[in-house]
């Protein structure tokens, strides 16, 4: 009888060891699924937050590019207007010295038609007081 009980106990026990394995075994795999999951789970989420970092970088570079561009343009037009200025301020002057010119040489004529009426007009009443002296 000792040895049916021994053999049952022994029977027994490599059940339950077997049982045991098995599960020890699928336990396994699935921490090893598991595992894989959470590495494949890692690298999108890697791919992810590259592929968002790329396209934030290349808008950056789109948006800098832009506002050169628009710089750029603000300094061409800025001295477009400055040398509009410049010209529109020569032409200017240029009319103002042409008008000042004119109204100088106006006023000599004028200045020189004045002394001529005089000296017409005192060499006329010299040649009457003349006339009249002569005629006494």
């Amino acid at each position: 009888m000792k040895r049916i009980v021994m053999s049952l106990a022994l029977v027994a026990a490599l059940g339950l060891s077997l049982n045991s394995c098995r599960e020890t075994k699928e336990k396994a795999e699935d921490a090893v699924e598991n595992a894989t999951d959470a590495a494949e789970d890692a690298a999108d989420s890697a791919t992810d937050a590259v592929d968002e970092a790329k396209d934030m970088a290349s808008d950056a570079v789109d948006e800098a590019t832009d506002a050169a561009k628009d710089a750029m343009d603000s300094a061409k037009d800025a001295a477009t207007d400055a040398v509009d200025a410049v010209k529109e301020g020569a032409e200017d002057m240029a009319n103002d010295a042409k008008d000042a010119a004119s109204d100088a040489m106006d006023k000599a004529k004028k200045a020189g038609n004045d002394a001529l009426d005089k000296a017409q007009k005192a060499g006329n009443d010299a040649v009457d007081k003349a006339k009249g002296t002569i005629g006494n």
